[in-house]
């Protein structure tokens, strides 16, 4: 809740600059025109130029303040003094030419000083101060005309200055906030998802390490544990003991990690390790529960620990698989690596099966070998059919 305040506060700070520093540069610009105008001979008598050139920079001075610095003290005297402006410039009007300054005080009044209206509509006060701006401003103008009729053209267009400028800041302290809660509840969403997802792929992870350790053992137990003797089928139980264990604590046993508080899994660090020490506990356990594996190729290879974990565990269970379904004791297992690429295939000479007929819902080839090799960027293929063995080729990433 903290962090979301926090975020409101910052996305209502950046809409108060957004508009204070809007109003500065609306009304500097159209400060600037409307001078030029009056500049014109004719318009304005030497005077009263003067006089509103001096009140012109106070008010630019207020419009760079309020830039600036927020305070309503800075919109009452600029709009003061545009007021003022309106009144000097048309005191000791003698040319006759009403309808040119009434035109070129539309920039001045309906844009200028009207820009203040940006951030007068979010309390009463402020309200009351747009409210009396709007109907001074529009009067002055009107005397200048001299029109007896008060909808004439540069009536209409300071009117619809002040308009458009007050429409548009109350779009904009409407909407900034109702952006902030909907991207608020598009992140919570999001973490709503990720954390799903971590469970999920946690879940996915403790029920493969249970299929090809536990399940494996069960089997073997099932089957009276014939071809095994009895020190090793203890030693296999003791090791899945050990899993679960470590599976009730929250720990980790292919990562080695503890989850964060948000139900993550951290990666470990990328540090390499030797394939050729690490394969010896896939050689062992195979050896004590009567698969003979003859292996072939390289005898080390470099790999990052999460490629690593991946690699040996589908190789495991390809032999577990060799061991329960293929009818051989016997299967062989080639690594070859290259530059980009570590490989092995695993053979037997047993029954084989037609691949088409494989169950999508077992978990043994689909989730621990397929997809656990493809969350490293590894790929797995099967190649079998009755009568003439299977052959399994892993490949992972450097």
């Amino acid at each position: 809740m903290r962090v979301t305040i926090a975020g409101v506060e910052l996305i209502s700070k950046e809409r108060d600059r957004l508009l204070h520093r809007s109003v500065r540069m609306i009304g500097i610009t159209m400060t600037i025109v409307s001078f030029l105008g009056m500049a014109i001979p004719g318009l304005v008598d030497e005077t009263s130029l003067m006089a509103a050139l001096l009140l012109g920079v106070l008010f630019v001075f207020c419009l760079f303040r309020l830039g600036n610095d927020y305070s309503i003290l800075w919109i009452l005297l600029g709009i003061s003094a545009g007021l003022a402006i309106l009144t000097i410039v048309q005191l000791p009007f003698a040319s006759g030419n009403r309808a040119g300054l009434a035109t070129v005080l539309i920039p001045f009044a309906g844009g200028a000083v009207a820009s203040f209206s940006l951030v007068l509509t979010r309390s009463v006060p402020r309200l009351i101060i747009l409210v009396s701006g709007f109907l001074v401003s529009t009067a002055l103008v009107y005397l200048v005309t001299g029109d007896a009729s008060p909808l004439s053209y540069p009536v209409g267009a300071v009117a619809f200055g002040w308009v458009i400028l007050t429409l548009s800041g109350v779009w904009v302290s409407a909407s900034v906030p109702r952006a902030a809660r909907r991207i608020h509840s598009i992140g919570r969403a999001h973490r709503a998802e990720r954390q799903a997802s971590e469970i999920e792929a946690q879940r996915r992870q403790s029920a493969r390490l249970l299929h090809d350790t536990v399940l494996a053992t069960l089997t073997l137990m099932a089957h009276s544990g014939v071809g095994v003797t009895a020190g090793a089928l203890r030693a296999q139980a003791a090791d899945d003991a050990n899993l679960l264990r470590q599976l009730r604590l929250g720990v980790n046993p292919a990562q080695d990690a503890v989850p964060t508080d948000t139900g993550s899994i951290p990666l470990p660090a990328t540090d390499d390790a030797i394939l050729g020490t690490t394969l010896e506990s896939v050689k062992q356990r195979f050896g004590r529960i009567g698969l003979e594996v003859s292996w072939h190729g390289t005898g080390q290879v470099l790999l990052p620990s999460d490629v690593l974990d991946a690699f040996l565990l589908a190789l495991a269970e390809c032999l577990e698989n060799v061991r329960r379904h293929a009818g051989v004791t016997e299967a062989h297992v080639t690594i070859t690596d290259d530059e980009t690429t570590v490989r092995a295939m695993v053979t037997d000479s047993g029954i084989g099966f037609d691949v088409k007929d494989i169950d999508s819902a077992r978990l043994g080839l689909k989730d621990s070998v397929i997809a656990r090799l493809a969350e490293v960027g590894g790929t797995a293929r099967l190649f079998s059919s009755p009568g003439s063995g299977t052959t399994v080729v892993l490949e992972v990433p450097k």
